[in-house]
Formats: structure tokens, C-alpha cells, sequence
């Protein structure tokens, strides 16, 4: 076991670890089932699977994951990071090329809480001011 370090899951990993972890690259999982490791979901994230429910971009089985968000986060022995205003203005104000708000959200609480964040996204393993592990 090492030292405790802090993981942000990217949406698309709290998707695989609900439904299908063994998408989820087997380093990161092995990091993120280490018992020392904190395990921290945005509630960007929250909003961002509600959003594509809504407008058919996720099925809609997935109805039952929001509906049941926050016991879900529970059951992956995460907690939820709250969007403070400090990473609002950082998302917003962030020179990056980058136009999706719910990466912007995830890059900016990676950034202000000094954690490292697990995505297999192209555009924020490349944004150099995000520490990341590939998922």
C-alpha cells in the first residue's frame, strides 16, 4: 500500500465502474481499489449524465443511476466534490481550447483541490496543468 493520494474520476470512469469495470484500464483499478486511495466524484458529473439522459445521448436505462446518484457515488466508495465558485471562475477562466463546461469543471476541481484526475479523454490528459491516470 502507498501513500494516500486523491482520485477524481472522470464521468466516463464512474460509468465503467458502475456498469462495466472491466473497461476501466487495470492499473487504475488496482490505484483506485487501494484502500488509502481517496476516491472523489464531481458533481459535474452528476450533471453531465443527467444532461446526455435527457437529450438521448445516454440510454435510458440510465433514468436509474441519476435517480440514484448519490448512493451510486456511495457504492464506489467515493464522495462527492461540490462545484465552489473558486472552481467555477477557474473552469471559466482557464486558457485552454477546450468548450466542453463539464471537462472545463473536472479540469478546474483537479487543479484548486490538487488531485489527480483518472479519464481516458484525449483533451485532458494533454492539458498539462492536469495530473492524470490513464483509465
Amino acid at each position: 500500500m502507498g501513500v494516500s493520494r486523491a482520485y477524481l474520476l472522470d464521468t466516463h470512469v464512474v460509468l465503467w465502474l458502475l456498469a462495466e469495470p472491466g473497461t476501466v484500464d487495470p492499473a487504475a483499478r488496482a490505484v483506485l481499489a487501494d484502500p488509502t486511495s481517496t476516491l472523489v466524484v464531481s458533481a459535474a458529473s452528476a450533471m453531465e449524465v443527467a444532461t446526455k439522459v435527457r437529450l438521448g445521448k445516454l440510454p435510458v436505462e440510465y433514468t436509474a443511476l441519476v435517480q440514484a446518484w448519490e448512493q451510486r457515488v456511495r457504492d464506489l466508495r467515493a464522495t462527492e466534490l461540490p462545484i465552489s465558485a473558486q472552481h467555477a471562475v477557474l473552469a471559466g477562466s482557464l486558457a485552454w481550447d477546450h468548450r466542453d463546461p463539464f471537462d472545463r469543471f473536472l479540469a478546474a476541481q483537479a487543479i484548486v483541490e490538487n488531485v489527480t484526475l483518472v479519464t481516458r479523454d484525449a483533451a485532458l490528459t494533454a492539458f498539462p496543468q492536469v495530473a492524470t491516470i490513464h483509465a
